[in-house]
C-alpha cells in the first residue's frame, strides 16, 4: 500500500510543475492573442502524433536519458553530482577527437572505442570531487559546479586552437569518420544510439531497484550515518556512483556528437545544456528510470514542437522556453524541499538517539 502511495505522490508531484507551467504559458499566449488550446495542440500533434516528428523527438530524448540517469543515480545517495554537463562535454569532445583522426576503419569497433575514451573522460572528471567527498567531506556540489566552467573553457581553447579544423568557416573539431557516425533512419534525425541508451536504461533500472548497490544507493540517501555503522565503505559507494554518473555523462556526449553533430562546435551542448537538462528530467522523473525516460520524451516532445508552433500560429517558439524555465523552478522548490526535508529527518534522528 506505501509503494502505491509513494508511486502516486511521485506522479502527482512531477504533473504539478508540468500543468502549473503551461496554465502559466496560457495565459501569455492569451495574452498574445492566440488560443493556448489551439497553440499546445500543435505542439504535441506535431512531436508526438506524426511518425516523423514522434521519431525526431526520440532522437532528442537520447541524450536526455543518460543524462538524466548520471544524475539520478547520485542524486539518490544523497551526492550532488553537479558536473555532468562537464563530464558530457569531454566526453563528447575526445570521442569527436577519437572519431576524426584515429585510423577507425571498422565501425563497430570504432563506435565502441569512442564511447570507451568518452567513459573514462567522464569518470576522470568524476574521480577528484568523489575522493573530495569520501575522504575529506568537500562539497561536492561545489567542486563539480565549478569544473564545469573549467572544462568548457579548456575545450573552448582546444577547439579554437589545437583541434581547430582550418577548412571549416567557424570553430569546430574536424568531423568524425563516416565510419564512426550513426546512420539516421529513414528520412527522420533518429538513430541506432537510441536502442543503445533504452539498454543502458534497462540496465540502470535493474542496478537500482533489484541489485545490492541499488539498495545500498537508497540506504545512505536515506542516512549515510546509519549506513556507514551497520558496516557498509560508504565513501567507497560514493566514489563507485560518482564514476558510474561520470561514465554515463561521457557516454551521452559521445553518443550525441555521433549521432547529431559530427563534430565538436562551441555550442554542441546548446543552451543551457544537456547536462543541465538532465537534472531537470531527473528531478521531473523523480529520479527511477522509467519516469526519466518519460520525462526525457516529454521534454524533447516541447523542442521538437517549438518549430511547429512557430509555423502555424503567430506564437513566437519562445514560449516552450518560457514553459521549461516555469518548469525549472516550480522543480527547484521542489529540490531545496527535499534537500530540507532530509537535513530535518537526519537532525530528528539524531535527537532520537540521544
Amino acid at each position: 500500500m506505501k509503494q502505491k502511495e509513494m508511486i502516486v505522490k511521485n506522479i502527482l508531484n512531477s504533473l504539478v510543475p508540468i500543468l502549473a507551467a503551461f496554465i502559466l504559458g496560457g495565459i501569455i499566449i492569451l495574452a498574445i492573442g492566440e488560443n493556448p488550446f489551439t497553440t499546445y495542440g500543435i505542439l504535441i500533434r506535431k512531436s508526438l502524433f506524426t511518425w516523423k516528428g514522434f521519431l525526431n523527438t526520440l532522437h532528442y530524448a537520447t541524450p536526455l536519458i543518460l543524462t538524466g540517469l548520471a544524475i539520478a543515480v547520485t542524486f539518490k545517495a544523497n551526492v550532488y553530482n553537479m558536473g555532468v554537463e562537464g563530464q558530457m562535454l569531454l566526453g563528447g569532445f575526445f570521442a569527436g577527437v577519437a572519431g576524426a583522426y584515429l585510423p577507425l576503419s571498422t565501425p563497430l569497433v570504432g563506435k565502441l572505442i569512442c564511447f570507451v575514451i568518452a567513459a573514462l573522460c567522464g569518470m576522470l572528471f568524476a574521480l577528484p570531487p568523489a575522493l573530495l567527498k569520501a575522504r575529506y567531506q568537500v562539497n561536492e556540489m561545489v567542486v563539480t559546479l565549478m569544473l564545469n566552467y573549467a572544462v568548457a573553457k579548456t575545450l573552448e581553447f582546444l577547439t579554437t586552437g589545437v583541434f581547430r579544423d582550418k577548412s571549416a568557416g567557424y570553430v569546430a573539431t574536424p568531423v568524425i569518420s563516416d565510419t564512426i557516425m550513426f546512420q539516421r533512419i529513414g528520412s527522420s534525425r533518429i538513430t541506432a544510439f537510441f536502442g543503445m541508451a533504452l539498454i543502458i536504461l534497462f540496465l540502470m533500472y535493474i542496478l537500482m531497484n533489484h541489485s545490492k548497490l541499488g539498495f545500498e544507493m537508497k540506504a545512505i540517501g536515506k542516512n549515510a550515518e546509519f549506513a556507514e555503522a551497520t558496516g557498509m565503505n560508504v565513501g567507497k559507494k560514493i566514489i563507485i556512483l560518482m564514476l558510474l554518473s561520470g561514465a554515463l555523462s561521457g557516454i551521452a556526449g559521445a553518443g550525441w556528437m555521433m549521432s547529431d553533430q559530427f563534430k565538436y562546435t562551441l555550442s554542441f551542448s546548446e543552451n543551457p545544456g544537456l547536462g543541465w537538462d538532465g537534472m531537470l528530467i531527473s528531478l521531473l522523473g523523480s529520479h527511477s528510470p522509467i519516469e526519466i525516460l518519460i520525462a526525457s520524451i516529454f521534454y524533447a516532445a516541447l523542442k521538437t514542437g517549438s518549430d511547429s508552433i512557430n509555423m502555424y500560429t503567430s506564437v513566437p517558439k519562445e514560449i516552450v522556453e518560457i514553459i521549461q524555465a516555469i518548469i525549472i523552478l516550480f522543480l527547484a522548490v521542489k529540490f531545496i524541499k527535499e534537500k530540507t526535508g532530509r537535513k530535518n529527518r537526519w537532525k530528528q534522528s539524531r535527537k532520537e538517539a540521544e
